[in-house]
């Protein structure tokens, strides 16, 4: 059985990238930031119909209302036709026609009103309508940027052959890389930074590092997987280092993304399936 020690404190300044509370920010941000845009293109598609539906419903009124105003107009043009051919009317029978024009003329005025009104309120609908459709476009705009982002994103990620030349998975170069590769979830990911001297478990193998070269890049690390020591030597940055292990003899990579003064950081990368460590 491998013991742990403990790497002791380093007096060399150790690259980090951003934080990983950052990036799940960030992606949470964007995450809320396409919701909320769906629902306004929701919202702005149900205000539209609204607003059709209004202005289908204002013009079948205006229509009744020029259909009244003509029936209107022609019970008048009637009545008078009637009362100069009918000369023997008395005089009350007189004011009783007057009175029935006068109401017909004050129903014709309330009607042309109405129309007035109805007018204004389609001419405001319309606006609503356009302003309406200015607004979905650019909703429609800013999710297709959002879109874009993500996909800029995820061609940083490149796949390699490893050094057991075999196809490897995709290659994170970044923390941003490294955070899309979490989030995809085809695999787990296992981070840890090694101090030169010392083994320390990463997932359910152990690593330790046997020297690096800062200037160089490289760096010579041991895995020890299966009750054996698997040398993986002078390798550099970003270079998938590959070997089976388990009953199943799956598939694991180990890929470093920094090297300093006897220390190295980045992480293992192993199956879906593959068993898990045991919490402590």
């Amino acid at each position: 059985m491998l013991l742990e020690e403990d790497p002791g404190p380093s007096h060399e300044p150790v690259a980090h990238g951003p934080s990983p509370v950052l990036r799940y920010v960030l992606i949470t941000v964007a995450a809320l930031y396409v919701i909320a845009s769906l629902y306004l293109m929701f919202d702005m598609r149900t205000r539209l119909a609204k607003a059709e539906a209004s202005i289908a419903a204002g013009d079948a009124q205006q229509k009744d209302t020029a259909e009244q105003l003509k029936t209107t107009n022609a019970h008048m043009d009637s009545s008078v036709e009637a009362l100069r051919n009918k000369i023997g009317m008395t005089s009350g029978e007189l004011a009783i026609r007057t009175a029935e024009l006068n109401r017909a003329q004050a129903q014709t005025a309330r009607l042309s009103k109405a129309q007035q009104e109805q007018s204004q309120q389609i001419t405001k609908v319309s606006g609503d309508v356009t302003s309406v459709k200015t607004d979905l476009g650019g909703a429609k705009t800013d999710i297709a940027t959002t879109r874009t982002d993500l996909e800029e994103t995820k061609k940083k990620l490149e796949s390699t052959i490893g050094d057991l030349n075999v196809q490897s998975g995709l290659i994170a170069h970044t923390r941003d890389d490294l955070e899309t590769l979490k989030h995809r979830g085809d695999r787990n990911i296992y981070e840890f930074t090694l101090s030169k001297g010392h083994s320390q478990p990463v997932g359910t193998v152990s690593l330790e590092l046997k020297k690096a070269d800062r200037k160089k890049g490289k760096f010579t690390l041991n895995v020890l997987a299966d009750d054996r020591t698997i040398e993986k030597k002078d390798r550099t940055l970003f270079e998938p280092m590959q070997f089976y292990t388990g009953r199943d003899k799956l598939l694991y990579e180990v890929v470093v993304m920094t090297v300093d003064k006897d220390k190295i950081t980045g992480y293992l990368s192993a199956p879906k399936g593959a068993p898990q460590p045991i919490a402590k």
